[in-house]
């Protein structure tokens, strides 16, 4: 475990680029690739304002405030027959803020985060890690995760109206808010460079409560695996 020096403390975020595979819809059991794009805001110093430890920086402990972004890809009945009857459900992103006490080598966190688009819901995510460093340049990160979504959110992806189970094979479904997944994050970084990192991540879920007794998932599968891969490259903000 490395226990070198804390890196200068740096006003950065960061915007990854990757590849992923993963559920084709929230509760299936076929995976398809996509695009991922994800933002990490690391930092922000305006005048006397002064928030945020960095991205990728060893930090300074205690608690950070941050931004919280998260992407879900359509779900278009067109493209998966078993969803024949349902509506389709358009892309949408999640914006949020995400609150972390940290320690030099572990950390636990919140998010929140209002959805637009596809749906127009609340969704969250609980977790904590423990963080290894083997040398000064690769981060191993592993620990566990709690998905939670309102009833808006919830009704979207595994919900089944009256009307919809009238044209479709599945029954009516009211699908409520609270819990909706528990799993475990893997994840690693390897920097290339002071900007320049590759960046993989495995991620599996257990669907809980509404969105395992969903009609939806009961065609599906109750266990969502997700890998990603790719490069992200710092970015300073600057006012």
């Amino acid at each position: 475990m490395y226990w070198g020096p804390k890196r200068q403390r740096r006003t950065v975020s960061s915007i990854s680029l990757c590849v992923s595979a993963g559920p084709a819809y929230p509760g299936s059991d076929d995976y398809r690739g996509s695009p991922d794009l994800g933002i990490s805001f690391g930092g922000l110093r305006w005048g006397a304002l002064d928030i945020g430890n960095g991205v990728r920086d060893v930090p300074q402990n205690g608690i950070a405030l941050g931004g919280a972004f998260r992407f879900l890809g359509d779900r278009d009945p067109a493209d998966h027959p078993e969803l024949a009857g349902l509506g389709k459900i358009d892309r949408a992103v999640e914006l949020g803020l995400r609150l972390t006490y940290r320690e030099t080598n572990w950390l636990v966190f919140g998010e929140l985060r209002q959805g637009f688009g596809g749906h127009d819901g609340v969704a969250g995510t609980l977790g904590g890690d423990l963080i290894f460093r083997p040398n000064n340049r690769l981060t191993i990160t592993a620990g566990p995760r709690v998905s939670l979504g309102d009833s808006e959110f919830a009704q979207t992806y595994f919900g089944v109206t009256p009307t919809q189970a009238a044209t479709s094979s599945f029954a009516a479904f009211d699908a409520s808010g609270g819990v909706l997944g528990a799993g475990l994050n893997v994840a690693a970084t390897y920097e290339l460079d002071e900007n320049w990192a590759v960046e993989g991540a495995l991620r599996y879920e257990r669907l809980q409560n509404a969105a395992a007794d969903s009609p939806i998932t009961l065609g599906g599968s109750e266990d969502q695996v997700t890998l990603r891969i790719g490069l992200s490259r710092e970015f300073s903000l600057r006012f």
